[in-house]
């Protein structure tokens, strides 16, 4: 799929091809959990986004939500051109470890202060996810971090044929 063709928008939802490049952080109205060993690691409804062009939005939540014990620094870092360096944590919960399973940007890039202190999780792994109750489902491929919900729709980066978008 060199040229993707955006799938058509319902009322409510929003088009993953709308979102901007460079992304846009911005402060949503909604509650988000992630449950994993059966135990409810987090639940907050202090929520922000980051929206890219092709990607399912990603939730960033204060680190200081989640249960304590529940992130472990992780070896690893990553590069973002937009938002910086990045770390990696492990995610703990009712006995079980997800290794390098969730991210932050300890120094954000100008621009993106607003995610200092929170931390992004991918959903594969965990037991659960939601967003204002609805399970989310993770964004295509092993590297992206977006939640997938009703209320977005693609093609979105990570299918198979998307590495050139």
């Amino acid at each position: 799929m060199r040229h993707p063709v955006p799938d058509p928008v319902g009322p409510g939802q929003e088009s993953v091809w709308d979102y901007p490049r460079p992304p846009r952080i911005e402060r949503v109205d909604a509650r988000v959990t992630i449950t994993l060993g059966g135990e409810l690691i987090v639940d907050t409804a202090d929520v922000v986004r980051v929206l890219e062009t092709s990607h399912p939005p990603v939730y960033y939540l204060p680190i200081a939500s989640f249960r304590e014990g529940a992130l472990v620094d992780a070896v690893g870092s990553s590069f973002c051109e937009y938002k910086g360096a990045a770390r990696y944590l492990d995610v703990r919960g009712g006995g079980e470890v997800r290794e390098r399973a969730a991210w932050n940007y300890p120094a954000p890039e100008a621009g993106y202060a607003g995610l200092d202190d929170r931390v992004a999780v991918y959903a594969q792994g965990m037991d659960v996810c939601t967003v204002d109750g609805e399970v989310v489902v993770p964004q295509p491929g092993r590297f992206y971090g977006g939640w997938v919900t009703s209320w977005v729709v693609g093609p979105f980066k990570g299918v198979p044929g998307s590495m050139g978008w």
